[in-house]
């Protein structure tokens, strides 16, 4: 093994979602190690931290079991790319980031021909949810892994897994943005207007799905509203166009928010949300706003509940470790569900003060100290390496 100066970090990111990580991570290892190099598989953003990527992201970067399937051959050829290159390189720690399906695959191979070679994993697979098995078995490839979750730490340890670090949740880097300052969310005085964010994924696949369910929810809740409501949709930019085409012959038609920073003003001035499960549910609970959860999938993808270890799949309800957010899932996502659960939140009633209260303990749950994560992970990765 190298000694430290002139590390050289070996890191593998699966989709945009981990470049994000990834990026932030480099940024933290080199102002903790200047003379540090990097190599392996990112996007833009890690790009930015001086990564030239194997290949481009978009070759794996693909959700959902007909997808993989579709891409089987390149994803296979980009594994074993990935795994020659890092042994041929020799670095002193392999990261992998996020994605587990492609990640891991790496990381496997890569052990059996560098035993030797440290191997981090930044985001635990959600072993806490399905397939607990897998915690066990990573500990043959696995030698620390890097948390997101307050809770993950625990599950490692229950499962036999390797060992685990809470280092915080990327968002709470972003609580400034998230929140609202005085007077940006209006008081939610009788008949006075509402806010209401609906958000219907950032996959194509879900926003097929969850679309017409919303196009028919809205006027319900229209309907059963004491008060005037402005709707706001946030849209990812690979799915404006058609997301405007559908919301244009809606009877109910929401605003279309673009941008990441005008996504982010509009959580700041909600009161309330009907959103598609994802990480999305986390930045409108850190941000405070009541929500209903909506959930449908295709029915290959929809036999795996049988197999959830989990009572719900909202974060915060995870990490809260209550069924605080409402949610409605598959053959229970109908307008009438969604609306009849929605409409008690837009007003200042039981329903709408219980889920808040819930929401203001998420900063306790989720605090890690004066570090930020990507700090906290650099400082864990280093010490890895430095075995």
């Amino acid at each position: 093994m190298q000694q430290q100066a002139g590390l050289h970090v070996f890191i593998v990111a699966g989709e945009e979602s981990g470049d994000q990580l990834g990026f932030k991570l480099m940024r933290s290892l080199r102002a903790r190690h200047p003379d540090i190099r990097f190599s392996g598989v990112g996007g833009h953003a890690m790009a930015g931290e001086g990564l030239t990527s194997l290949f481009p992201l978009d070759d794996i970067a693909v959700m959902g079991f007909t997808a993989v399937i579709g891409r089987l051959r390149t994803i296979i050829d980009r594994v074993h790319r990935t795994v020659d290159a890092a042994v041929a390189a020799r670095p002193d720690i392999l990261v992998i980031i996020d994605s587990p399906d492609f990640t891991h695959a790496v990381a496997k191979r890569v052990r059996k021909r560098l035993p030797d070679l440290p191997v981090v994993d930044y985001v635990s697979p959600s072993v806490w949810a399905w397939r607990p098995g897998r915690a066990r078995k990573m500990r043959a490839y696995v030698d620390h892994v890097l948390a997101l979750l307050p809770f993950e730490p625990a599950a490692h340890a229950r499962l036999g897994g390797p060992q685990c670090s809470y280092v915080g949740h990327p968002l709470i880097e972003r609580l400034a943005e998230l929140r609202p300052a005085s007077g940006e969310r209006p008081a939610l005085a009788e008949g006075a207007p509402a806010t209401v964010l609906v958000l219907p994924g950032s996959r194509r696949s879900e926003v097929s799905r969850l679309m017409p369910v919303f196009r028919e929810t809205l006027p319900l809740v229209e309907t059963a509203s004491r008060r005037p409501l402005h709707w706001l949709m946030p849209v990812v930019p690979h799915l404006a166009d058609e997301i405007e085409a559908a919301v244009a012959a809606w009877p109910v038609k929401p605003q279309i928010v673009h941008g990441a920073a005008a996504k982010l003003a509009a959580f700041r001035q909600a009161h309330a949300a009907l959103a598609a499960s994802g990480t999305v549910t986390l930045e409108l609970a850190l941000s405070g706003v009541p929500m209903v959860v909506a959930y449908k999938v295709g029915w290959l993808e929809s036999q795996v509940r049988h197999f959830l270890t989990v009572s719900t799949i909202t974060l915060a309800n995870l990490i809260l470790g209550e069924s605080a957010i409402p949610e409605r899932l598959q053959w229970d996502c109908t307008p009438e569900k969604l609306a009849g659960t929605l409409a008690p939140l837009i007003e200042e009633g039981p329903e709408r003060q219980a889920q808040l209260a819930a929401l203001a303990r998420l900063d306790a749950a989720m605090r890690i100290g004066d570090e930020e994560p990507s700090e906290r992970a650099a400082r864990i990765v280093l010490a890895v390496a430095g075995r």
